[in-house]
């Protein structure tokens, strides 16, 4: 969401593990009152999700902190393709919808907050 206009800007990535890069360029920009990061990770055969979500999410926690900025965790992680298309708008709501509500929440909370 850009800071001058409730405009969005959405970035494509190959994978979830991209994500935290392309969401810190965009928050080291200060172009953007929120950043939203939406992907899925699903489960395979091997624990290689586990590693993947454990650093995804540290990354983006990393950042809102570092630029003090919400940046939005709504990467699914999932057992199954079926269960995150569920969450993506299916039988068990939008995630995506959710973290945009939540963006705008914590926009307007930080903005009756004293900085540090």
């Amino acid at each position: 969401m850009s800071r001058r206009s409730r405009a969005r800007e959405i970035a494509h990535v190959p994978g979830s593990w991209e994500i935290p890069l392309i969401a810190q360029r965009m928050a080291a920009s200060a172009r953007y009152a929120a950043v939203i990061c939406l992907g899925a990770v699903v489960r395979g055969e091997t624990s290689h999700d586990q590693h993947i979500n454990r650093g995804v999410s540290l990354a983006i926690s990393q950042i809102s902190l570092q630029f003090d900025l919400p940046v939005l965790f709504g990467i699914l992680t999932c057992d199954s393709m079926e269960q995150a298309l569920d969450r993506a708008g299916g039988a068990h709501g939008n995630k995506g919808a959710d973290c945009a509500e939540a963006a705008l929440h914590m926009v307007a909370l930080l903005k009756n907050l004293p900085t540090a």
